[in-house]
């Protein structure tokens, strides 16, 4: 087990090459108060393709910062605000919206170091032969809102989300109805000859298991876990497996367990990576039978109270960036135009009047927060942040800390070295959703697929997107029209345990030009698809790139997470304790990578200020 990453490196685990440029005057100077802040009327980043997410421009003050760049927050108090927030996420958004809620009158400042608000619900737009293609760039969908808590159902209700309407905007019968199903291209280096395989899951398993590349006994027993009704664990009771497969990884439930040949460990090993970020050596057995696809569990362990009458509907055509948008739209209607959430999918925003007005918010973009400390009277709290390379001062009665917990103490260095301690605990597991505008998906159709799991390559996955159309937008239904395509890459580092390996992987993430995204890209398009007639060369007509070295919010749910007596002692819980007049809100403040969380987060954390 390699165990090389040092604290030093950035926010748990990202060794940089920083260079001197970012590290001299603009942590020594304050710049002169900008009175507009103004981005122009032709500013429009969702247009933007090549590599995006933690785009080139929104880490490197940060990582400046906490790799030792002096940094003076001496000077001018600049602007007065009843609250300034710090992340212009979801969380961050909805902070301003309970917030101003309650107190309708408040002057607010929204501080996102990204050159768009939202955070990772990210929207990417595409034009082609005049029709506009949108894609979502991160977060992508409401899921399971029937679980939302009361306060997050109202928030969705308040800025105009009403979640029954995604039963007419998703089709959920056109790739069913068209025949199109999952297939796999194995690898070669695991497996006798690379090919792709396809019908995984709908042709019946003797014809699909005779199709694929493996071996006689792997064969059988893939036949096995899929078809058989064994329990793996005879004469335990329920609660018995339980307790012993909440602790035991699936791929050793299929070794020592099920007894499989080790070709089935191989095919399965990255199945959930898109999900849980890890490896199946990580993954509790107890957890896989609600992603779907990993079979041989359910007859040793029946599964019981889960929700299975909620389909995974719930998707804006740009994924939960709309949810942003509409947000914005509570708190500055001249940005946003139009007033319904369906003509909100094709609004084009007016991104010069998010910021520098009189209105009671105004969401500045582009710039980084280094700096927050409550003042010596206890009655406000100043904030220094670096937008343009000059560093700039705001002072606020209250402050909401909106983004990634891990950076809050290199922000907030007065905190108690305990609630240091317990920020730092919840390392975000880097990923990549790459979208692909390619001019039609028939090599999809022909094959009768819209899903290709790769076994062994950079991008675990691509998928055709989900057939949604709202509002004036059309999502292309037939195969001769342009489609986004979703490609999901993490890094997978086996050699690595736990959270290390998301450290190694953010290092991988980080250090990768676009070319090699692109290479892949093409490469791996052109294995899956090239013998149906698909030329990547030819049909590709954009790619962006999504790239979240801290994308998804630290997940507990995995084999090497430690028993807590209660809620009160988890880490990310005492860590989201307030500070004076310092709140502290995002996803990791609950440790859920969902949009639930942020929303009951920037609730909690806005009544505190409050």
């Amino acid at each position: 087990m390699k165990k090389n990453i040092t604290r030093r490196d950035f926010l748990n685990g990202t060794s940089v090459a920083i260079g001197a440029s970012l590290l001299t005057p603009w942590s020594q100077t304050f710049g002169a108060i900008d009175p507009s802040f103004n981005l122009g009327k032709g500013y429009y980043p969702p247009t933007k393709t090549g590599l995006r997410g933690s785009h080139d421009g929104s880490w490197e003050n940060m990582h400046a910062h906490v790799m030792g760049s002096p940094f003076s927050s001496d000077g001018d108090v600049e602007e007065n605000y009843d609250l300034v927030i710090c992340g212009g996420g979801i969380s961050g958004l909805a902070s301003a919206h309970f917030y101003r809620k309650a107190n309708p009158g408040a002057r607010i400042l929204i501080l996102d170091n990204h050159d768009d608000f939202g955070g990772n619900a990210k929207r990417n737009e595409f034009k082609v032969d005049g029709k506009t293609r949108i894609g979502y760039g991160g977060t992508e969908s409401l899921d399971t809102p029937s679980a939302y808590s009361e306060a997050a159902a109202s928030f969705l209700k308040e800025i105009g989300i009403f979640t029954e309407r995604f039963y007419d905007y998703f089709d959920q019968d056109l790739y069913k109805g068209m025949g199109l199903s999952k297939g796999i291209l194995f690898d070669k280096n695991h497996f006798a000859e690379e090919k792709l395989v396809i019908g995984y899951g709908k042709k019946p398993w003797d014809e699909f298991v005779a199709e694929t590349p493996l071996s006689s006994q792997a064969k059988k027993d893939l036949l096995r876990l899929t078809t058989e009704e064994i329990d793996y664990m005879p004469g335990q009771t329920f609660d018995e497996k339980y307790e012993i497969l909440r602790k035991t990884s699936y791929e050793t439930f299929l070794r020592d367990y099920a007894q499989v040949h080790e070709e089935i460990i191989s095919l399965y090993q990255r199945w959930g990576m898109s999900f849980w970020a890890v490896g199946i050596k990580e993954i509790p057995t107890t957890a896989v039978q609600g992603y779907g696809g990993m079979p041989g569990v359910t007859h040793t362990l029946p599964r019981t109270g889960h929700r299975g009458n909620e389909p995974y509907i719930f998707h804006f055509p740009d994924g939960n960036a709309s949810v942003a948008r509409l947000t914005v739209r509570a708190l500055n209607s001249d940005a946003v135009p139009g007033n319904t959430m369906e003509d909100v999918v094709t609004a084009k925003i007016d991104y010069s009047k998010l910021d520098g007005n009189d209105k009671g918010v105004n969401i500045r973009l582009n710039s980084t927060v280094v700096h927050s400390r409550n003042t010596v009277d206890g009655k406000a709290v100043d904030v220094s942040y670096v937008r343009g390379n000059k560093t700039h001062k705001v002072r606020a009665k209250k402050c909401i800390m909106a983004c990634y917990n891990y950076v809050v103490p290199h922000l907030c260095p007065e905190l108690p070295q305990a609630q240091k301690d317990n920020l730092s605990y919840s390392v975000r597991a880097p990923i990549t959703y790459t979208k692909v505008l390619v001019s039609n998906w028939r090599a999809f159709a022909e094959q009768n697929m819209d899903f290709v799991y790769y076994t062994n390559d950079l991008y675990k996955q691509v998928e055709l997107d989900y057939p949604v159309s709202m509002g004036n937008y059309e999502f292309g239904k037939t195969p001769d029209d342009p489609m986004v395509l979703h490609m999901c890459y993490v890094p997978w580092m086996p050699d690595h345990y736990g959270a290390d390996q998301w450290r190694a992987g953010r290092m991988e993430m980080l250090s990768m030009p676009f070319e090699t995204y692109e290479e892949r890209v093409l490469a791996q398009l052109d294995q899956a698809l090239g013998h149906s007639g698909f030329d990547a060369e030819r049909d590709i007509e954009a790619i962006t790139v999504n790239r979240w070295p801290h994308g998804y919010t630290y997940n507990p749910s995995l084999t090497w997470e430690p028993e807590y007596l209660s809620d009160a002692d988890k880490p990310w819980v005492k860590g989201r304790a307030t500070f004076g007049n310092i709140a502290i809100a995002n996803c990791d403040a609950n440790a859920g990578s969902n949009t639930k969380s942020a929303i009951d987060m920037a609730y909690r954390a806005a009544m505190e200020v409050l």
